[in-house]
């Protein structure tokens, strides 16, 4: 089994009600982006939104490619995700560190108050050494959030000389995250 390419594993594993303020490994870099999503029925958008997730519909919808032998983020699925177009595309693979399902009450409806998602570290060959976490949260008050997070650093000298690159290449990676997870979201 590949090894991680980074030391400081688990920090994306933030649930409900932790925050995601402080608690990263030092020397990375840190990104952290909520967007709440409007629902007439969050509870079965918060469901729909996780499990979406969990199946690696977030990624797909955002213009990746997903490749894995596994249907679901669980812990130790290695997942290789894809960017970009024919030689251009870029090969990321990761392993799932942590992944969470929605807790459900007896009637079937989200329990308000978590968190859903997967958190995946990077193996050799990605272009960063770090870790990604996405989460689908339904807060104590009903209302649902996506939130991203990744702590992160170049792979090696030629991604260091092309850091600036890659920082964009994430928030553009990230803007469609949040465009899939809204459609997933009203989707439920």
């Amino acid at each position: 089994m590949e090894q991680f390419t980074y030391g400081d594993r688990g920090a994306t594993d933030r649930p409900f009600p932790e925050s995601f303020d402080g608690r990263w490994p030092p020397g990375y870099t840190v990104m952290v982006e909520s967007r709440e999503i409007a629902t007439n029925d969050p509870s079965a958008a918060f469901i729909a939104l996780t499990e979406g997730i969990l199946a690696w519909e977030l990624h797909r919808g955002a213009g990746l490619t997903m490749r894995s032998d596994a249907r679901r983020a669980e812990p130790g699925v290695v997942v290789v995700a894809g960017f970009g177009v024919g030689p251009a595309r870029i090969k990321a693979p990761c392993r799932v560190i942590w992944s969470r399902a929605p807790q459900l009450d007896g009637a079937g409806r989200a329990v308000p108050g978590q968190r859903g998602g997967f958190g995946y570290g990077t193996l050799p060959g990605h272009p960063v050494k770090g870790e990604e976490g996405f989460y689908a949260e339904l807060t104590a008050d009903n209302r649902l959030l996506f939130i991203c997070s990744a702590y992160s650093v170049p792979a090696g000298l030629a991604f260091r000389l092309v850091s600036p690159l890659t920082r964009l290449t994430q928030r553009f990676v990230l803007s469609r995250y949040v465009r899939a997870a809204r459609a997933l979201a009203t989707a439920g």
